[in-house]
């Protein structure tokens, strides 16, 4: 698959994005798509060990790294708070953080469904209402969820992951139309088989299964998320709030 080439511009120049889990994979490839618009980002993640090293990879200036665990409120609170005086008033929120505990649901503990909706559903839910408030006395805002495919269509061993999905994909909806009369949009992308670090360690059997379940027949990159994400909070998609985007290579059109 060839690679969706770096395209630098200025569309996000004076805003200021906030991306959740952006220490690595997919929520850093955002992070750098937003800085290349122009953006500056926060990047926030639960590993402290990344932030700072992620921040200073990016394109431009002025972005910093921040680390907080989504699943708790006072710390959600704090970095948005450090956020808009540091970096300056949110009007971007990328909620990309998430986890997998997976297991077959009779199998499946009680932690592993908890763990799972804490951090794919109520962090979104904390640091989306964090982040909110100022957009709502700007009357500004672009939020982007990132979902999965697997909330659209299920996923055997993933029943906790699949409901955290799809619980955020009804969320979207519900704020999208709850704030759209304030100047904020929200919408969610919702993700195929993309290739990470996570994929690179699967066994080559097991990549040729998955790519013979999606039409486009390879793997997506991170890069192909996040180019999607950019656009949808960027001014080209001012008329477009609450809906999903998958970037799955037409795993779902396909059932």
């Amino acid at each position: 698959m060839t690679e969706m080439p770096a395209v630098e511009g200025s569309e996000l120049r004076g805003e200021v994005a906030l991306v959740t889990g952006a220490g690595r994979g997919i929520g850093l490839a955002i992070a750098r798509e937003l800085a290349l618009g122009g953006a500056k980002v926060a990047v926030v993640d639960v590993d402290p060990a990344t932030v700072d090293s992620a921040a200073a990879s990016l394109p431009g200036e002025g972005h910093r790294g921040y680390s907080a665990d989504v699943r708790n409120a006072s710390e959600v609170q704090a970095v948005v708070e450090r956020v808009e005086v540091e970096v300056g008033p949110l009007s971007i929120l990328v909620n990309n953080a998430g986890i997998t505990r997976d297991n077959l649901l009779l199998r499946m503990s009680e932690e592993e469904w908890d763990g799972v909706l804490a951090v794919n559903l109520k962090g979104v839910f904390l640091v989306t209402k964090a982040a909110v408030r100022g957009m709502m006395k700007r009357r500004k805002g672009a939020i982007v969820n990132i979902a999965s495919v697997i909330g659209l269509m299920g996923n055997a061993g993933q029943a906790n992951y699949a409901a955290s999905k799809a619980g955020l994909l009804g969320f979207t909806k519900s704020v999208a139309r709850e704030l759209a009369s304030r100047g904020i949009r929200c919408n969610a992308v919702a993700p195929g088989f993309i290739r990470t670090a996570m994929t690179e360690k699967l066994p080559t059997e097991v990549v040729e299964g998955l790519q013979a379940r999606i039409p486009l027949g390879t793997l997506g990159e991170p890069e192909d998320v996040a180019g999607v994400v950019r656009f949808l909070v960027g001014p080209r998609a001012r008329y477009i709030t609450g809906q999903v985007l998958a970037v799955d290579g037409g795993m779902v059109m396909a059932g």
